[in-house]
């Protein structure tokens, strides 16, 4: 068979079209404001800088401002703290982003539920994972929501399907999983430590890697006719899953490059412009 290409780089692109005209409308209807999403950077690792500048870009290119805050590496759970509660009042501000990982003195997980929940436009607090869980309204956490943007615009039958999800990060693993059980999918959760973990992907009608190890998740466990995804990104542009030999023989996949990142990215933005409607709209 031949596999459908599951394109998130195309429907990012696509999505941002789309955006673009929501932001013009705003803009008109409210004398000139746009959605804003501030994006914090503590410390100086280069790759979390990247990632900043690319969500800063995406704004850029639909219209919609972006407000970088860059901290010392120095900075201590209480200034952090500080910063976000003053971006929780301002009103001009509409997503609030604490790129991933901070400095090891700072408590991340107290910075992340510091975090406005009508703000948590990155899905990354307890609050907001909770809500979404229980079926209630609340932003998911990028990536997860991001895949499930991609199965969903690709017509992806979720119901009754076995989803296998191996990884169980708290902003990735554990919110997948939610996120399918709440599209009607039987659910597994796998991780590194999984005893015979082959024999329960051998099951997947969709299989997520989502580990954090390259090509840790080998072809010959896959069965055919599933549907890969693929949420890792290592150097030399291998994911966590050995996808090469699968494309002949699965009924769907995510390309490394180009599937599940560029929507990661395009999740956040999206979400910052719903915050917006809301708060500007509503105004």
């Amino acid at each position: 068979m031949s596999a459908l290409l599951l394109d998130g780089k195309a429907l990012a692109a696509k999505t941002e079209q789309e955006l673009s005209t929501r932001v013009e409308a705003l803009k008109k209807a409210s004398g000139g404001q746009t959605p804003i999403l501030a994006t914090i950077l503590v410390g100086e690792d280069p790759a979390s800088a990247t990632y900043v500048r690319m969500k800063g870009n995406a704004c850029e290119r639909i219209g919609m401002q972006s407000v970088k805050v860059e901290m010392p590496t120095e900075t201590t759970t209480e200034q952090l703290l500080a910063k976000i509660d003053e971006l929780n009042t301002n009103p001009n501000v509409h997503g609030i982003l604490l790129q991933h990982p901070v400095p090891e003195q700072i408590d991340e997980r107290a910075c992340f539920d510091a975090i406005a929940l009508e703000k948590d436009v990155d899905g990354v607090t307890c609050l907001g994972f909770g809500r979404m869980s229980m079926g209630e309204q609340a932003y998911g956490c990028a990536t997860p929501k991001g895949i499930m943007r991609l199965l969903e615009a690709y017509n992806i039958e979720l119901s009754g399907k076995h989803a296998v999800v191996v990884g169980r990060s708290p902003i990735l693993g554990k919110p997948m999983a939610m996120m399918m059980l709440g599209a009607n999918a039987t659910v597994t959760i796998c991780h590194s430590r999984t005893q015979n973990l082959q024999a329960h992907i051998k099951q997947a009608d969709i299989v997520i890697g989502a580990v954090g190890r390259p090509e840790f998740i080998k072809a010959e466990w896959i069965k055919d006719g599933a549907v890969v995804v693929d949420a890792g990104y290592h150097p030399g542009g291998v994911g966590d899953i050995e996808l090469a030999p699968l494309v002949d023989r699965v009924a769907a996949y995510t390309p490394v490059p180009g599937g599940v990142g560029p929507m990661t990215i395009n999740t956040l933005i999206y979400q910052t412009v719903d915050s917006g409607e809301k708060a500007i709209g509503g105004a």
